[in-house]
C-alpha cells in the first residue's frame, strides 16, 4: 500500500511558514507516498489554499466531538471541513495527557470526524515506565479497542503508533520493538475489521529523521510515519518523504 508521511505542527507556525508547503507540492505526483501537513487551525484555511491543485492534502490537530454548540475555544469537524481539512489527528499523548482524554473521548471525536467525511488518524502510545513493566502490547491494545468506534475502515482511519517515551526526545525503540507493536496493531485491526484490517495504514511515530526514516519505513507493517518537529521545515520534511519511495 502506499506510505502516509503526516506531519503535526503543534503549536508551531504563523501564516509565514506556510512557504513550507509550497515547498513540499513539488516531491508530489506519481511518488508512491501520499503527504499531509496539519498546521494549528489558524492556518488551515490558508494551508489549504497554498495546497490546492498539489496532493498534499491538508489536517487538522483535534476536533470537538459535537457539531456546534456553547463551547468556546472549540472546533468541530464540519468546522475543519469546512476550512479544507481532510484529515484530523485524533487521541495524540499530549491530548490524552495534558487535556486528560480518556479513550472514550477519542472514540467520540474519531465518529465525529467520520461524520464530517474526514480520515482519523487515531494514536496510540505506551509510556516509557509501561513499556519497562512489560505492558506495552497490553496498553497500545487496550487504546486501540476503545477508541476506535463503530464504522471505522480503512477508508476513514490510521493508526499512529507513537511511544510516548520517544516523542521529543531523540529517542527510538528498536526496529524489532517497532515490528513487534505494528505486528500487534495489525492483527488487532484484522480481528476487528477482517479483511479490512489488512488495508488500514500504521503509522510509526516517536523522533523520525531522515537518518532513521529509511529504516522505520522497512520494517514490517509500518506504512508511513507521523512526524513532530521535522516536519516543521520543508527540507527536513522532505527527507522523510523521499525515504518513503
Amino acid at each position: 500500500m502506499r506510505k502516509l508521511v503526516a506531519g503535526n505542527w503543534k503549536m508551531y507556525g504563523l501564516a509565514s511558514s506556510l512557504a513550507e508547503i509550497e515547498a513540499l507540492k513539488g516531491l508530489t505526483g506519481e511518488a508512491a507516498y501520499d503527504i499531509v501537513v496539519c498546521p494549528p487551525f489558524t492556518l488551515i484555511e490558508k494551508a489549504a489554499e497554498r495546497a490546492k491543485d498539489s496532493t498534499v492534502a491538508i489536517g487538522a490537530q483535534d476536533c470537538h466531538p459535537q457539531i456546534s454548540g456553547a463551547h468556546t475555544g472549540d472546533v468541530s469537524a464540519e468546522m475543519l471541513v469546512d476550512a479544507g481539512a481532510r484529515f484530523v489527528i485524533l487521541g495524540h499523548s499530549e491530548r490524552r495527557v495534558f487535556h486528560h482524554e480518556t479513550d472514550a473521548v477519542v472514540a467520540t471525536k474519531v465518529t465525529a470526524a467520520h461524520t464530517a467525511g474526514l480520515t482519523a488518524i487515531i494514536c496510540v502510545g505506551e509510556t516509557r515506565s509501561e513499556r519497562g513493566d512489560g505492558k506495552a502490547i497490553e496498553v497500545v491494545g487496550g487504546q486501540l479497542r476503545a477508541s476506535v468506534p463503530a464504522g471505522a475502515s480503512s477508508s476513514n482511519m490510521v493508526i499512529a503508533y507513537e511511544p510516548v517515551w520517544s516523542i521529543g526526545t531523540g529517542l527510538v525503540p528498536t526496529i524489532e520493538q517497532i515490528e513487534e507493536i505494528h505486528s500487534s496493531i495489525r492483527q488487532m485491526l484484522e480481528e476487528r475489521l477482517g479483511e479490512d484490517g489488512r488495508n488500514v495504514r500504521i503509522l510509526y511515530g516517536g523522533s523520525v529523521k531522515a537518518s532513521n526514516a529509511a529504516d522505520i519505513f522497512g520494517a514490517a507493517n509500518v506504512d508511513g510515519a507521523l512526524v513532530g518537529g521535522a516536519s516543521l521545515k520543508a527540507t527536513e520534511f522532505a527527507g522523510i518523504i523521499s525515504a518513503a519511495a
